[in-house]
């Protein structure tokens, strides 16, 4: 096997002491680790020193743009995506290795993800599914400008990889309504450059449909109790995410007061 290319694995984080350690064993093989930290104010830094990652701090203003300024920042050539709550197994690592001493490897990988709701695996309710741009080349691939649920843009062949990123997704409702809230109002954001008007149909069908197309649809009663939670606050954001934007269309109708 030929000589491999080096790579840099990106870790974004911001208060993530219950979930770093755990990470950061995982990518232990790589040439170097990049923690991005959004100024933690827990022992996310000191977790990261510890296990031998470059610490650097940027002040954060939503997933892609935060990751946009990290990739350049990486050392080597390639560089793989890792989120603090998510797990690079045995297997996938042999794949990524595998990749980087490949004579003709594709510009970008997408790697699926298993995802894991208080300990246990999803199969179904619309994550099956579930893949994402994850392994390119550092001077091929940047995140699209949204800001939530921005992919990858690599101008080039992108293949896909067999094994799958471990994805504990939900640690419990106070950590995940947090979340949940800052990307509600993000996605308001990037529905209003299409949405001039919100409608009825916004605020009762879609979030309707969004339930019926992951609890019905992918077979989300399949999960159990899991599922019936997943899919209705899938159903929430939609009609969340609608709210916002509806307040944000009152507000821009509202003459300026005068001083």
């Amino acid at each position: 096997m030929a000589e491999r290319q080096k790579i840099t694995v990106i870790v974004p984080t911001f208060n993530e002491e219950c979930n770093l350690e755990a990470c950061l064993d995982g990518v232990g093989w790589a040439d170097e680790i990049l923690v991005v930290d959004s100024f933690s104010v827990d022992r996310t830094p000191d977790i990261a020193r510890s296990r031998g990652a470059r610490f650097v701090q940027h002040e954060y203003v939503n997933s892609a743009a935060q990751k946009n300024w990290a990739i350049p920042q990486a050392s080597h050539p390639w560089v793989l995506i890792v989120d603090a709550d998510e797990r690079v197994p045995a297997t996938l690592r042999e794949e990524i290795l595998a990749v980087l001493a490949s004579p003709d490897p594709c510009d970008g990988y997408r790697i699926g993800r298993e995802n894991y709701f208080l300990g246990r695996r999803v199969r179904f309710s619309g994550w099956q599914n579930d893949q994402c741009l994850r392994l390119f080349q550092r001077d091929r691939g940047r995140y699209q400008d949204r800001q939530v649920h921005a992919d990858v843009i690599v101008p080039g062949r992108v293949g896909r990889l067999q094994a799958r990123l471990l994805h504990h997704t939900f640690r419990g409702f106070d950590h995940y309504m947090n979340k949940f809230d800052r990307y509600t109002t993000w996605a308001a954001g990037d529905r209003a450059r299409t949405t001039p008007r919100v409608t009825l149909a916004h605020l009762a069908l879609r979030p309707a449909g969004r339930f019926f197309k992951q609890y019905v649809l992918r077979l989300g009663f399949l999960d159990g109790q899991a599922g019936l939670i997943i899919s209705s606050l899938a159903a929430y954001s939609v009609f969340l995410k609608y709210a916002k934007l509806w307040e944000m269309r009152q507000r821009e109708r509202q003459p300026t007061p005068r001083t």
